[in-house]
């Protein structure tokens, strides 16, 4: 790429640097952080970093960071780090603190889409190594729509006896239940997290790092790599040099972030068992993007794509052993040779899916993580889409098969999830009943928070296989179980969910795709009659500008809607 060039692109975001009155003053600025005169005819990038030292998933991103600097820099940019924010949803689960979780999804692209477009970044590049920040970052890079390519920070080894995070949140249940003393319990807590990386398996972080690989705008690879790790070094580093060549070529997220290339990432996304949160977060980034994205679509995709991957939560595998065997790069392999995956779409390589993927290797023989198309865990989509009276704008389940594909059972309703937290541990909940968790959903909780600790007690306590859960909030990916969440609309715009009463029988169909509360119409319009909405949990700072703002969770729970 020719000086002139460079300077080309630097004029169409960043001119008060290049020329103007804002010149001078400009030059004193950014001599002042390091630019030298060479500097100022190079193309800037941007390096959108969330570390931070509040939890193991963004502990060591600083370092990446400056591993794609340096790669930007040697390919003739000139590099600039800034940090968003970042939150631990493992620490705020279960706690009033996690209606922040979803919220930092907005902020974090917020913030990056007010510092690149203040500094006039040429492109950028994004790290992110946690559920929200991930998505969160995506937006930003979408909305800039500047060549961009998006990092995943690494998932994180196991721990002690082949633990993790869940083993924790499920340790608490085992105990409630009388399987496991308090010492059991403390060396789990003490040995699950071992280091730095995102949680170990299937879960949300995993989940999207793979999606936004199959999308394309991640280097492949990206998704599955240890944290620590040379590979992950070079991942990061690559993608600083690939932001040049996307400059140069002219290459931005809207040229990647196709209507195709979401249904790759869909499909991936299947194929893996991934979280049901990939539903809310893909419908996000397709609507910040502007590609028209619906419930719909993950039903229509998930009829032909089957469930391969034996991975935690529902499975056996963690994330480390399949970066073992290749990744999911032999997985996308597959799914094209078997018509599932666009391959003409384009990625930040420059080049195509199919391209990408020419000369990838299959997976070893005698592995079992990856199934064979011949031999699915399951034959069509986890991911279940539901619609019936209880949610006429859909719900969303993760259904693998091994929980059933039925479920009828007794309401018995909760209006927040640590009033369910407390009759799950003491025994209140038993075999058939049907929890009814509401006004947890994006406007009313405000933030839908996780389920994650009354899910993980239900299955600490052995009643995975007795008991569902339906919520207007969501879950965590490692949320597993008979469990709908997403219910739309929610109760506090008076949904459906929040005219179920105590005793109700509540049916859950993942073949039909339905769920049903087993009460007539005109009971339903004498309650809706009688239903008050709550006043607002917050009316002042971030939540209550959030509650104000939030779309439903059926649009992805934007703020930005127009």
């Amino acid at each position: 790429m020719t000086q002139d060039k460079n300077q080309d692109k630097r004029r169409k975001y960043s001119a008060p640097v290049v020329d103007g009155i804002g010149k001078s003053a400009s030059r004193a600025m950014l001599r002042a952080v390091g630019f030298t005169d060479e500097d100022f005819k190079k193309p800037q990038i941007g390096i959108a970093s969330t570390w931070s030292n509040l939890t193991p998933c963004n502990m060591h991103i600083n370092q990446l960071a400056e591993e794609s600097a340096a790669g930007a820099d040697e390919a003739g940019g000139k590099s600039l780090i800034f940090n968003t924010i970042t939150i631990s949803d493992g620490i705020a689960n279960g706690t009033e603190g996690m209606k922040y979780s979803l919220v930092s999804r907005e902020v974090i692209a917020d913030s990056i889409e007010t510092v690149a477009g203040c500094e006039g970044f040429d492109g950028l590049v994004a790290i992110g190594g946690c559920d929200k920040n991930m998505p969160g970052c995506m937006m930003g890079l979408a909305r800039l729509n500047r060549p961009s390519v998006f990092v995943y920070g690494g998932t994180i080894m196991p721990g002690e006896n082949h633990t993790d995070i869940i083993s924790v949140f499920e340790a608490v249940g085992s105990h409630a239940r009388g399987d496991l003393d308090l010492i059991e319990v403390k060396q789990i807590e003490e040995t699950a997290i071992p280091g730095p990386g995102s949680c170990g398996g299937m879960y949300t972080a995993n989940t999207m790092a793979s999606a936004i690989e199959a999308m394309g705008m991640s280097l492949p690879g990206s998704s599955a790599q240890n944290a620590v790790s040379d590979t992950k070094a070079a991942d990061c580093r690559g993608a600083g040099t690939a932001v040049l060549n996307l400059l140069e070529k002219d290459i931005k997220p809207s040229d990647i972030m196709t209507r195709k290339a979401f249904e790759n990432a869909i499909t991936v996304v299947i194929a893996l068992g991934g979280s049901t949160n990939a539903v809310l977060h893909l419908l996000a980034m397709a609507s910040t993007i502007g590609v028209d994205l619906e419930l719909e679509d993950f039903v229509e995709i998930g009829k032909r794509v089957p469930v391969l991957a034996d991975l935690r939560p529902s499975g056996h595998y963690m994330m480390s052993e399949l970066v073992a065997i290749g990744g999911i790069q032999p997985l996308m392999k597959m799914l094209l040779d078997h018509g599932l995956l666009h391959g003409d779409c384009l990625t930040v390589t420059g080049q195509t899916i199919a391209e990408n993927l020419a000369d990838v290797a299959p997976y070893p023989e005698g592995q079992d993580i990856i199934h064979a198309f011949d031999n699915p865990i399951k034959a069509d989509s986890h991911l279940r889409i539901l619609f019936g009276n209880l949610a006429p704008t859909g719900a969303v389940a993760k259904i693998t098969g091994k929980e059933g594909t039925h479920f009828t059972g007794r309401a018995r309703v909760f209006h927040s999830e640590e009033e369910a937290q407390e009759r799950i541990l003491d025994g209140t909940v038993v075999a058939g009943d049907v929890l009814v968790i509401r006004y947890e959903g994006p406007k009313g909780g405000p933030g839908m928070r996780e389920m994650l600790s009354p899910t993980s007690a239900i299955m600490g306590k052995g009643l995975g296989s007795d008991v569902a859960l339906i919520t207007d909030g969501r879950f965590s990916g490692g949320s597993h179980g008979f469990v709908v969440g997403h219910i739309t609309p929610e109760a506090a715009e008076g949904g459906p969910i929040a005219l179920v009463e105590d005793g109700d029988t509540v049916t859950i169909d993942a073949v039909s795709n339905r769920i049903e509360l087993d009460v007539s119409g005109e009971e339903l319009e004498r309650r809706r009659q009688a239903w008050q909405a709550p006043p607002p949990r917050f009316t002042r700072g971030t939540l209550a500008k959030y509650s104000r703002t939030v779309s439903s969770a059926s649009k992805g729970a934007v703020t930005d809607l127009p």
